[in-house]
């Protein structure tokens, strides 16, 4: 091998420079636009040859007319494609006509997009949500959504298909390669200059004649104003009633007056009102006073109530709590239809926020007072158990249609409570003694152990210490349980109580049946407390017995201290 020392010839410079300009034409990478000569067209492929790569690319004719159209191509014409391959496992460069257009046509959306202009596309096909738009240079396809076709909405927009037309992109998605467009936005600029001279004309308190109704939703209605402008009336500024939707008021088409109330040059929006143009009802409330009963009608139903009309467009509320006497929780279309008038009392009014409430109950009588005028405390009455929850019962009085409470505390003076509610059901028939009337809180209180004799009254000419004789009922390892002679009342002597010596104090020296004497230790006839002490009674014993055996002069406690003295005086005499 021969080697050159002397590259400074002529000949290896001009080597040099040809090896470097052949590496510099065309970086040749995967993922890149590239641009390509068309060496042959056959009748189904078209042969590229694209600087820098060792062999021809192969298209398919049908892509590359889908891309250029019925456009003719010749021979030597460029093409510009995208290399997804340098060389597959056949060694053949894989290139694409159609991948190119979409990247070329993505690359003018994102320039149209950063520089805020429009683009041109016609609308090709519908889909969900909206319509395909083809961008018309690049044949891209972006979505435009129903809302943003029109200005105003569209019974139908098929006489936009296929029409050349501006949109704004108004959202693109680089990671997905969506482009979202608007044909709205186009038509609000350009009518936005001209909307700005038309508001010119307006000014607050202007009477606009003949507004056509042009659509409605759930928060107003709509009004095309002399062909050139669209406003909005409220719902609360449709009329001084109640109104649940427009629809109930207008009809598309229909013409009305309008007042115009504000106007936003900055949002480009005008706000009118119909209950303006006639006076305002809330100034007769004069007529009307706090306390006195009206007719009202029923203009609509809701879940706490109910709203009425004292006259045309003099609203005031029903609320439910004030529909009846006896119903708690009430609904109120169980009581009451639209277009029903009921008689009703005012009880409040509001100047201020102009606001009205009504009883619809007070305008009847109080059945509470009723019962309070025909029956008293103390008296007696049968009723029907209408509910039981928990430990409360609750007595329907039919004759006056009210419930009174019973509470499971004062159905035995024995038995546990929770035990004692088990025993009735809905719908049975019972006694009972009214123990507290409250008209003004609707309140009724009724007993079934009142009816009865109270078992504490034979405690009444008690006290503490006095002794009593008792029955054992049973005895258990907390003490025994007793009822005293001529009394049903249960109470528990503890076992600490049942002796003074603790050996003693033992239950099982007691069987059932056992007639026994105790002293009261305790006793509250109000908190139902009686306390029983058999020690307590020994010891009462043992004070007598020392009291009445002892000498005063000896200073002993027990009647035999004295025992042996007289024993040894004894011995002495003998």
């Amino acid at each position: 091998m021969e080697i050159y020392k002397d590259i400074s010839s002529s000949q290896n410079q001009e080597f040099k420079k040809l090896l470097i300009d052949n590496f510099s034409k065309t970086k040749i990478e995967e993922g890149k636009l590239l641009t390509g000569k068309i060496t042959k067209i056959t009748e189904k492929h078209i042969y590229i040859l694209i600087d820098g790569m060792k062999s021809e690319a192969l298209i398919d004719i049908s892509e590359v007319k889908s891309v250029y159209g019925n456009r003719e191509i010749k021979e030597n014409e460029a093409i510009e494609v995208y290399l997804e391959k340098i060389e597959d496992k056949n060694g053949e460069v894989i290139v694409s006509a159609s991948r190119a257009q979409k990247i070329r046509g993505w690359y003018a959306l994102e320039k149209a997009y950063e520089d805020n202009k429009n683009v041109k596309g016609k609308i090709v096909s519908k889909c969900k949500g909206g319509v395909i738009v083809e961008h018309l240079d690049t044949k891209s396809l972006m979505f435009c959504p129903g809302s943003q076709i029109d200005a105003r909405p569209l019974k139908s927009f098929d006489h936009l298909f296929g029409v050349e037309q501006d949109f704004k992109i108004i959202k693109l998605d680089k990671f997905r390669g969506n482009a979202c467009v608007s044909r709205r936005e186009v038509i609000s600029s350009s009518r936005k200059e001209d909307k700005a001279k038309i508001l010119e004309k307006y000014n607050l308190g202007d009477i606009i004649k003949g507004a056509v109704v042009k659509g409605y939703s759930s928060f107003g209605c709509f009004f095309e104003v002399n062909n050139e402008i669209d406003v909005l009336v409220h719902l609360q500024e449709i009329s001084y009633s109640r109104i649940n939707h427009p629809d109930e008021v207008f009809t598309i088409g229909e013409k009305h007056d309008l007042k115009v109330i504000s106007i936003d040059k900055e949002k480009m929006q005008i706000s009118c009102s119909i209950k303006a143009l006639t006076p305002d009802p809330f100034e007769n409330i004069s007529n009307y006073e706090v306390g006195k009963t009206y007719k009202a009608k029923v203009i609509k139903v809701v879940d706490y109530g109910a709203f009425c009309e004292l006259q045309p467009g003099l609203t005031c509320l029903l609320h439910s709590s004030e529909i009846s006497w006896s119903k708690k929780n009430v609904t109120a279309s169980k009581f009451f239809k639209i277009n029903d008038e009921i008689d009703c009392v005012i009880t409040d009014i509001d100047n201020e926020k102009k606001r009205i409430a009504i009883s619809h109950k007070l305008a009847k009588e109080n059945p509470y007072e009723s019962f309070k005028n025909k029956y008293t405390e103390g008296s007696s009455i049968k009723g029907k158990i209408s509910n039981i929850k928990d430990l409360s019962i609750y007595v329907n009085i039919k004759e006056f249609d009210i419930d009174g409470f019973l509470h499971a505390n004062d159905l035995s003076y024995y038995n546990k409570p929770e035990d004692e509610v088990l025993k009735y059901q809905k719908g049975d028939e019972i006694e009972v003694k009214i123990l507290e009337i409250k008209p003004k809180d609707q309140k009724i209180k009724f007993g079934v152990k009142q009816l009865q004799e109270d078992p504490f009254n034979f405690f009444n000419d008690k006290k503490i210490n006095d002794i009593i004789t008792v029955k054992v009922k049973s005895t258990g390892s907390k003490g025994i349980i007793v009822s005293p002679e001529g009394s049903d009342v249960e109470i528990l002597i503890k076992k600490n109580q049942i002796a003074i010596n603790t050996e003693d104090a033992r239950s099982n020296r007691f069987i059932q049946g056992d007639r026994i004497d105790a002293a009261i230790s305790e006793i509250n006839i109000e908190k139902r407390k009686i306390g029983l002490s058999i020690k307590l009674l020994e010891e009462m014993q043992n004070k007598e017995a020392v009291s009445k055996f002892s000498s005063p002069l000896s200073g002993k406690n027990l009647p035999f201290s004295s025992l042996s003295e007289k024993l040894d005086k004894k011995k002495e005499d003998k």
